[in-house]
């Protein structure tokens, strides 16, 4: 075998913090799904649908976190499983996230399979706030409402240490 015969190494994991409103899947939700699995619907921005699409791959590590709720915060660990593949509920009229304008032959918003590992303790906002290594997270930044987000090899680091 060559140095030309060897196979690239893959692509080392990134990580995500992924917002899921506890009353539509939270991650007792996604541990309870078959296989643990949950397809994660609704985005509706572009910049994170950009993010699932584009730099998101299977293997990725995931901060799941709890959204729109009394107390927002990382409730668990999960990881991507899935290719990229349309989102039905945009074509569903009775869903949520119904797009009139997005067409089966063109579908403009996407999701990938994340897969629960583990449910959490609740690392509040607040406490995630009194952490230096993680001032830089985008979760924390003035008016950043995605739903999908970048997080930093150090920041996923931290939050393990944390939990």
């Amino acid at each position: 075998m060559t140095l030309q015969d060897t196979p690239p190494a893959p692509p080392p994991p990134r990580y995500w913090l992924m917002k899921s409103e506890p009353d539509e899947c939270s991650i007792d939700d996604a541990l309870a799904a078959p296989g643990a699995t949950v397809p994660w619907t609704g985005v509706r921005n572009y910049q994170a649908r950009n993010f699932l699409r584009d730099a998101m791959q299977v293997g990725d590590g995931v901060l799941f976190y709890h959204s729109s709720c009394p107390e927002p915060g990382i409730a668990g660990i999960a990881q991507v499983v899935s290719g990229v593949r349309p989102d039905p509920t945009q074509f569903d009229p009775a869903s949520p996230y119904y797009d009139p304008q997005s067409r089966s032959d063109a579908p403009r918003w996407l999701l990938r399979d994340v897969q629960a590992v583990r449910k959490t303790r609740l690392l509040s906002l607040a406490e995630m706030r009194q952490h230096p290594a993680l001032a830089g997270m985008r979760v924390l930044q003035r008016g950043n409402r995605l739903s999908i987000t970048p997080v930093e090899p150090a920041e996923w680091a931290a939050v393990l240490q944390m939990l």
